[in-house]
């Protein structure tokens, strides 16, 4: 199986912190509030924080009273950057690709992603290996791109528009065919892979989860209306999709 690595592309990245840098980006604005409030209380608990990137969802469970936080990621620039930019004392960060997982001998009362799951060759494989992960009564939560939004081949826009640029509705293409896409997005073969909601879902519960919640992003229309340049598109289609999982009973 192979190991996706593009943040450790230079112009990837570069352009990666630029963007979460912004005042205004999807992941602050759209993904982490969702996400948060998709959360149980962590007060205490052991999390880890899958695909865990910069940081700053780590650091946010620990001020939440995790009592402590193992991040994973296989870029080495982003596990430096958390580590100069998003510290605490019960932080842990270890380089780690998603087929490594079985690597960690601990186990965990939450464990989370942030957007990272979109690059599993094998999502159902790795479900499994998260829930070996998992304490019996432990939770998941995580958040992915919506299969709306990656079922996009880079082609042509993902929306019409109007002569004025105006957003008409959101071009969705081959959403039945599954697999790895490769489109343009800051470089010229960012790879994701493409999967229908039902196969989420089937490969969750494939995996030993239940489904407790699942919510698509969303904004308040008054967000959408003042900066229609950036989230105009969020009323046409859903960048993200979000689960909320606890471990099937045996």
């Amino acid at each position: 199986m192979a190991k996706q690595n593009i943040y450790d592309n230079d112009a990837f990245f570069a352009e990666f912190k630029n963007n979460r840098g912004k005042e205004l980006n999807f992941n602050d604005v759209i993904e982490a509030p969702i996400i948060t409030a998709m959360l149980p209380e962590l007060t205490g608990r052991k999390v880890l924080d899958i695909g865990c990137g910069m940081g700053q969802h780590a650091v946010q469970y620990a001020k939440l009273g995790a009592a402590s936080v193992l991040g994973t990621d296989i870029s080495e620039k982003m596990l430096a950057y958390a580590a100069e930019h998003n510290t605490a004392e019960n932080i842990t960060y270890r380089k780690l690709a998603f087929e490594e997982l079985e690597e960690i001998a601990d186990r965990f009362d939450v464990i989370t992603s942030s957007l990272a799951f979109d690059y599993a060759q094998d999502f159902e494989g790795l479900m499994k290996k998260i829930n070996a992960l998992l304490a019996d009564d432990g939770v998941l939560v995580f958040s992915m791109s919506h299969p709306m939004a990656t079922a996009w081949d880079g082609v042509y826009d993902r929306f019409t528009r109007t002569e004025t640029g105006e957003r008409l509705y959101a071009n969705i293409r081959n959403y039945g065919v599954e697999g790895v896409r490769h489109v343009r997005w800051v470089v010229d073969d960012y790879e994701v892979y493409h999967r229908r909601i039902s196969t989420l879902i089937n490969e969750i519960t494939a995996g030993g989860f239940n489904i407790e919640e699942c919510r698509e992003s969303e904004l308040p229309t008054e967000i959408i209306r003042e900066h229609s340049d950036l989230f105009g598109g969020v009323i046409h289609r859903p960048d993200f999709i979000f689960f909320r999982c606890s471990k099937k009973r045996r």
